[in-house]
């Protein structure tokens, strides 16, 4: 990395819910409202967008650890804001408390844990999982 990382350094990643990111059993009376997985995936990504900025070529991130409550709906349409703060750093693995709001709401809260990697070394592992005998 280039830099320590800081506590309360914040990434963020806004959004419209579009129909991608619905869940896939909207029908019979339940409303087009916003997955959890996508949420997820939201979340994750601006935890990625705080550490971006203090990686060094052929460092990347990848996700250990995420904890979600997903407290409220949001339907389809509506603007999110999700955003990851630092709040503890142990070498490599960097710690978040992350939170989504829609235009009326919080909709999620939760904690997430991104480790620092370089990229070369993570694609020889993947690469002789891949490997047949």
């Amino acid at each position: 990395m280039k830099d320590v990382v800081k506590i309360g350094t914040v990434g963020e990643e806004r959004f419209v819910v579009s129909e991608e990111h619905l869940i896939d059993f909207a029908h019979d009376g339940m409303p087009q409202i916003l997955c959890t997985p996508w949420l997820i995936w939201f979340l994750e990504h601006a935890a990625r967008k705080a550490m971006l900025p203090l990686l060094e070529p052929g460092e990347s991130t990848v996700g250990m650890v995420v904890n979600v409550e997903h407290i409220a709906a949001t339907p389809l349409g509506a603007e999110v804001v999700c955003s990851a703060r630092v709040i503890y750093t142990d070498g490599p693995v960097i710690s978040f408390q992350f939170e989504a709001h829609d235009e009326h709401e919080q909709i999620a809260r939760g904690t997430h844990k991104l480790h620092v990697i370089q990229a070369a070394r993570l694609a020889k592992k993947v690469e002789s999982k891949q490997r047949r005998d």
